[in-house]
């Protein structure tokens, strides 16, 4: 039987196979109805915005690469995970490799982890680079 934060580890990289796959499906599971995230600029995406950002092709992530994870469980329903993270993202036909700092808050409903909040900073040592 997996811990708990076994399975938030696993709820994340499932989370980041979803993004690059743009599994709609997975990710309704995997964000809380009430999620919502602040990009660096502090603009707030809810669940829904997210969702078809990806399913219009808006922006695809190619790839993701956890560079950094912590999880604190504070509580038997409610942790909190802080780490980084390099993607490889196209959008508006631009490539770009993107490194990342975020903190989300992961919620335990009826069994099962969810993440319900993110907050994503760019990365201090690097600013987004434009691929060719």
């Amino acid at each position: 039987m997996q811990s708990d934060e076994q399975k938030i580890v696993q709820l994340f990289e499932d989370g980041d196979r979803a993004l690059i796959a743009a599994d709609v499906e997975e990710l309704s599971r995997i964000f809380a109805d009430d999620y919502v995230q602040y990009d660096e600029s502090g603009k707030a995406f809810t669940k829904t915005e997210v969702i078809e950002n990806l399913r219009s092709g808006s922006i695809r992530y190619l790839s993701m690469v956890s560079t950094s994870r912590r999880i604190r469980l504070l509580s038997d329903d409610v942790a909190i995970v802080n780490g980084s993270e390099d993607d490889e993202v196209e959008q508006g036909g631009r490539r770009s490799l993107l490194r990342y700092v975020y903190m989300d808050v992961v919620v335990k409903h009826a069994g099962q982890w969810q993440i319900v909040g993110s907050q994503l900073a760019m990365s201090r040592d690097q600013e987004a680079t434009e691929l060719r």
